[in-house]
């Protein structure tokens, strides 16, 4: 069921990846270094050589989290045009993002297509992003320019409700990984072929199982399956998959 749009945002905010992992990074850290602080007051000398494993451990985790709020604010829309720009979308493209989330790759491929359009799905998880859901996606749509061309669907990847060869490409950014089971990613990646019109593309950033995505993607008959490495835009580090059907 398609979303209704809701007023406009001034800013287009494309949500916190994993934000209670990055949370937990933050009161981790911030933690560690006030016990460190009381610790290195202590008088006796295994008080303070406990306090310096205290600071070490809290900026292990401020540093580590700093890098993954980075990856979600910055790096990742560095990413997702690098992806993008290695599809060469054409200005009447129909795309899909598969698991659109707040909208980065749906967005970015909105913007590309100014006489086409850009359709999400997504279960909506609220574990890997803060707040996600239909209407914040449509808000971003609206405060960067296309909610004319945009469209949202609730929606599991692995059974998507779309006819066969409907879309002219379709990207996916961080969302298989999160599906358990080589079988189950399986399913999805064997959707993405079913509603992929021929001589269609397919562009996928994620944190693992790519290896397993291009197999996948050869079996269903994909013949033009590349791999290209690790983004350095992107923590945890993120490998990047394209193909051709």
């Amino acid at each position: 069921m398609a979303a209704t749009a809701p007023q406009p945002l001034r800013r287009a905010d494309y949500g916190l990846d994993a934000p209670r992992a990055v949370r937990g990074m933050f009161l981790t850290g911030a933690i560690c270094l006030i016990v460190a602080s009381s610790l290195r007051l202590g008088t006796p000398p295994g008080y303070h050589d406990a306090g310096v494993s205290f600071t070490w451990t809290g900026g292990y985790f401020l540093f580590f989290g700093s890098l993954m709020y980075l990856s979600s604010r910055v790096g990742r829309l560095r990413a997702r045009d690098a992806l993008l720009d290695r599809l060469h979308l054409d200005p009447s493209a129909i795309v899909l993002d598969a698991g659109c989330g707040h909208g980065l790759l749906l967005i970015g491929a909105a913007l590309r297509v100014p006489s086409g359009r850009a359709v999400g799905i997504d279960i909506w998880s609220q574990r890997d992003q803060g707040d996600n859901g239909a209407a914040a996606t449509l808000a971003n749509a609206a405060a960067e320019g296309v909610a004319d061309r945009v469209e949202v669907r609730d929606g599991d990847i692995r059974e998507l409700p779309f006819a066969d060869a409907s879309f002219d490409a379709i990207v996916s950014n961080l969302v298989i990984h999160n599906i358990s089971g080589r079988d189950q990613r399986r399913r999805a990646i064997n959707e993405f072929v079913r509603v992929l019109k021929p001589g269609g593309q397919i562009g996928i950033m994620d944190l693992g199982h790519v290896g397993q995505y291009a197999d996948d993607l050869r079996a269903a008959g994909v013949s033009q399956v590349g791999t290209h490495g690790i983004t350095p835009w992107i923590f945890p580090p993120t490998r990047v998959l394209t193909a051709r059907k």
